[in-house]
């Protein structure tokens, strides 16, 4: 009924329909078709009906939404000095978590890490048709050696002629470098041991703050209480973790050259490898913290497990892949705002100085050369800096795609950024690079394949026990395909030991009776994960070999190109042997006798005169 100058009237079939179908603002779908049919007819009635119920099969999840939001069920403190609040709270959360948290996350971890795969396999191929195009693929230099390759502590070295060249390099024999090898890998451990105790800090930090939050007791800021604490916490681990960085990359640096390597390549994959193994754990260790840990020993109500005197990390009103999500989106987005401020400004600055220097000599000056121009630009710094940052994006977007399915698009934005940040610095910065010849990207490639090894891993085990998956499919196998009570059946009553007047009845997460036990459900749902993990990863390491197989390293046509020349160079071999062994003349004078005589007959000519001179009664005129 609409009022219309004081009077009621009855609303059209067109305003119903706009009310409750046509709406921008109507979040629910239509649960009856009957106007359809009056107006429209059958036939769109019956299109209008199939699109409705496949929208609502296709978002599961609208069920779990309407009794999340419409409960009025009490849910256990998340601290000590916490109090209890209404599961409804958290309506705004739920709903943005079912972005990430859907079934159809799972088809995107099994697309990312079959794209891991193929990416890979076809960086080979054109890794290898470029090789081949530049004439470095069969491209073996003799090795140089490492900086401090027998270097002594007084700066002198020894040198030894090497076997292949034939000259002399510096030497440094293997028995008194090796007791440096398990004191550089002492040195490694410490500063994980360091990240890790740089984590646990982080996490008494986000406890300690939603604490002090708590006793403020403002209304505005208590509401946001581990919202603020999570989001100080991403921030404040985003400079811990920068500073490490820094640091332990000049620690690594020091340590490889103490090593004393050989030769140039070993001196770079050693410090590649040092710098990858500390840079994994100091990037990843908050997500896999997240992941993994966090909310899982924290007990429950009346029986809470403690570290330091404070209870264990508990996930927040909206779950940890919300705070998975936003630490990803913190670290990731966060370090390469950084890197791209730094690669933009270090360059001018550091060309600003130089300048400035070069001007204090006074006097006029004729005005440069280009190549003087170009000498007086700044050194180039190398790759490795360029190749660590993306195996590190390439990490993020891989290992962890299953919480943050918009890393992928971020990071394709910041390499848009870096393409154009790299190009300038090589063309306006830096002085031309002496040129090296390589026939692939050295190691970088096998970290690569490592860690699209363990992003398999990672999203198996991530969507097993992190997301709500399982959970859904197994109440729904369960409850003939309805997910109606789903949210209620998550929940547990607190123990009567943990209940007061002070203290009212509350639930929590997790699939426990009133003692406190364990109920059949954990065990069930405990081997649905595990069955689930084993089929995700056998499916998909099963479809990323398929694609291996099918995908050759070497393109077809760079395979012919290369057999012809390897035909080409054995028949101008053969043929120049063949030149050798029939086309040498030489002149043979013995014993005042002069001849002219092929190769291939000098041996017995040279038999038959030697019996000939010998014996002078034998006729020597042949």
């Amino acid at each position: 009924m609409r009022s219309h100058g004081g009077v009621l009237r009855r609303a059209s079939v067109r305003q119903v329909l706009f009310q409750y179908w046509a709406r921008w603002g109507s979040g629910t779908l239509p649960a009856r078709t009957g106007p359809h049919q009056g107006l429209f007819g059958e036939k769109v009635a019956l299109t209008s009906a199939w699109l409705c119920n496949h929208s609502a099969s296709s978002f599961s999840p609208l069920a779990e939404y309407n009794e999340l939001c419409h409960s009025d069920i009490i849910m256990c403190p998340l601290c000590n000095i916490c109090s209890h609040w209404n599961l409804s709270s958290i309506c705004l959360t739920f709903k943005v978590g079912l972005v990430f948290d859907n079934g159809g996350t799972v088809f995107f971890s099994v697309f990312m890490a079959l794209w891991s795969v193929t990416f890979l396999e076809f960086w080979k191929r054109s890794c290898c048709c470029l090789t081949h195009r530049w004439n470095c693929s069969q491209h073996q230099e003799v090795e140089v050696g490492a900086p401090s390759a027998g270097v002594h502590g007084d700066g002198s070295h020894d040198d030894q002629e090497t076997p292949v060249t034939g000259a002399e390099e510096p030497y440094y024999p293997r028995e008194p470098a090796a007791p440096q090898y398990p004191d550089g890998g002492v040195v490694i451990v410490v500063m994980v041991f360091m990240v890790l105790m740089f984590l646990i800090a982080i996490i008494l930090y986000r406890t300690i703050v939603s604490i002090v939050i708590y006793r403020a007791q403002k209304s505005l800021v208590v509401l946001s209480a581990s919202r603020i604490a999570s989001l100080t916490g991403s921030l404040l681990n985003l400079l811990v973790i920068m500073t490490l960085s820094r640091i332990y990359i000049s620690l690594a640096y020091t340590l490889t050259r103490w090593e004393m390597h050989r030769t140039q390549s070993k001196y770079e994959d050693m410090f590649i490898l040092k710098v990858f193994i500390f840079q994994f754990v100091n990037f990843y260790s908050s997500p896999v913290y997240i992941t993994f840990f966090k909310g899982r020993f924290i007990g429950y109500p009346g029986n809470y497990n403690e570290l330091f005197g404070i209870r264990n990390e508990d996930c927040g009103p909206g779950g940890c892949l919300i705070e998975l999500a936003q630490e990803l989106l913190v670290i990731m987005v966060g370090k390469q705002l950084i890197n791209n401020i730094q690669e933009f400004l270090s360059p001018k600055l550091k060309g600003w100085w130089q300048a400035r220097k070069g001007e204090e000599g006074g006097g006029e000056k004729e005005p440069p050369l280009p190549w003087e121009t170009d000498y007086q630009l700044l050194v180039c710094e190398g790759l490795f800096s360029e190749y660590l940052e993306m195996v590190l994006q390439f990490g993020f977007i891989t290992i962890f795609v299953a919480a943050c399915p918009l890393a992928p698009l971020f990071a394709l934005f910041n390499n848009w950024l870096e393409v154009r940040l790299d190009a300038h610095k090589f063309v306006c910065e830096y002085r031309r690079p002496v040129a090296e010849r390589v026939p692939d990207i050295g190691i970088w490639l096998t970290v690569l394949q490592l860690i699209s090894h363990l992003a398999v891993l990672s999203n198996a085990f991530l969507l097993a026990f992190s997301s709500s998956f399982v959970p859904r499919l197994h109440y729904r196998w369960t409850h003939d395909g309805s997910l109606a009570g789903y949210i209620n059946s998550t929940l547990s009553y607190a123990p009567p030991n943990a209940t007061s007047q002070s203290n009212p009845v509350c639930r929590f997460r997790g699939y426990r009776d009133q003692a406190g036990n364990f109920l059949p459900e954990f065990y069930q749902l405990l081997a649905l994960r595990l069955a689930f993990v084993i089929v995700f990863e056998h499916v998909v390491f099963l479809s990323g070999r398929v694609i291996d197989l099918m995908v050759p390293d070497v393109p077809e046509e760079v395979e012919t190109k290369i057999k012809r020349e390897f035909y080409m160079a054995k028949e101008a071999l053969a043929e120049h042997q063949s030149a050798d062994r029939t086309l040498i003349l030489d002149q043979v004078e013995l014993g005042g006798v002069r001849l002219r005589v092929t190769g291939a007959v000098l041996q017995g000519t040279l038999v038959n005169l030697l019996q000939s001179y010998s014996d002078p009664s034998q006729d020597t005129s042949t």
